[in-house]
């Protein structure tokens, strides 16, 4: 038996704005670094009211960073400077590796009832890789795997691995997987983490419990309490759990269903300069960046 990853921290997600007037919820950012190293934002835009989303995302820059879109609900319009144009929808993905250049636009659209619903996560880039060629990934809901372990969980295997079956998303830098977990009530959910890598959960529905020991040793998080009965608290919607290290995850559910988002990825440990959608490693980096971005030098030339 494996050694248990315990939790280590319990976050809620805030309310945030961002793009042209977009109102989503934020699980963590820029004030939790280096915690979830090579993770540097996560962001939850599910809604029901398109007046909270349909400004969207203007045309802006990103370098030096992978961005991460799932969809749960509604569609989402990309357009990029390679070139790239297209929607994805439910159970679709965007991959998008901004390396050393991309100029993109995103536009959320509604279902017919008005309900958006998707997350962004965003990953950091090794210096060494911050001024790779940039690339751009679609995946569509029917390329992306399930597996029923058989033991009440049903996981969709985004990036990573389960059971021997490996997602559509490879060839990533810091060797990370995210997967889409639905667990059944009354059931136990046990899965395998390289040590040493950062490992996270955010739930969207219903409740669960981590573990096999206590809650984080820290009941402030915040300036909130964290969600902590009898060293076991149960975790549920707009919850996010960082795990301590170890080799496996395990949940337990309840009396309801539960669903969580469950990533994990090779630490980079190095110095993070960040400024709006642009991450380098120094701020005389950060500086080029922009100047590159005003000055109309931002894309860089393909290698030859």
């Amino acid at each position: 038996m494996g050694k248990t990853r315990e939790i280590r921290r319990i976050l809620r997600s805030q309310p945030a704005i961002e793009g042209a007037g977009v109102r989503l919820k934020r699980a963590f950012a820029f004030r939790e670094l280096p915690a979830f190293d090579p993770f540097l934002l996560l962001d939850d835009f599910r809604a029901d009211n398109p007046r909270q989303y349909l400004l969207g995302f203007p045309w802006h820059p990103h370098r030096g960073i992978e961005t991460i879109t799932y969809m749960l609900e509604g569609h989402v319009e990309h357009g990029d400077s390679l070139g790239n144009r297209g929607s994805i929808g439910p159970g679709d993905v965007q991959w998008m590796t901004a390396g050393s250049g991309i100029i993109h636009m995103e536009m959320p659209k509604g279902d017919p009832g008005g309900r958006m619903g998707g997350f962004q996560l965003w990953a950091n880039l090794p210096a060494a890789r911050k001024m790779m060629p940039p690339r751009y990934r679609e995946v569509h809901r029917e390329q992306i795997p399930e597996v029923d372990t058989g033991g009440g969980a049903v996981i969709r295997v985004i990036c990573g691995a389960v059971e021997g079956t490996r997602g559509p998303v490879q060839d990533i830098v810091t060797d990370p997987s995210y997967l889409d977990v639905r667990m059944q009530p009354e059931s136990r959910f046990v899965h395998p983490t390289p040590p040493g890598h950062t490992v996270f959960a955010y739930f969207i529905g219903g409740r669960a419990r981590c573990g096999n020991g206590a809650g984080p040793p820290d009941a402030q998080d915040r300036g909130e309490e964290d969600r902590v009965a009898g060293g076991n608290p149960w975790l549920e919607d707009e919850n996010l759990i960082l795990f301590e290290d170890g080799d496996q995850v395990v949940l337990h559910t309840g009396e309801r269903p539960v669903r969580f988002l469950l990533v994990s990825g090779r630490p980079i440990g190095e110095p993070v300069a960040w400024h709006g959608p642009i991450v380098m490693n120094t701020q005389q980096e950060l500086d080029v960046a922009f100047e590159e971005y005003r000055t109309g030098k931002f894309i860089q030339p393909p290698e030859k």
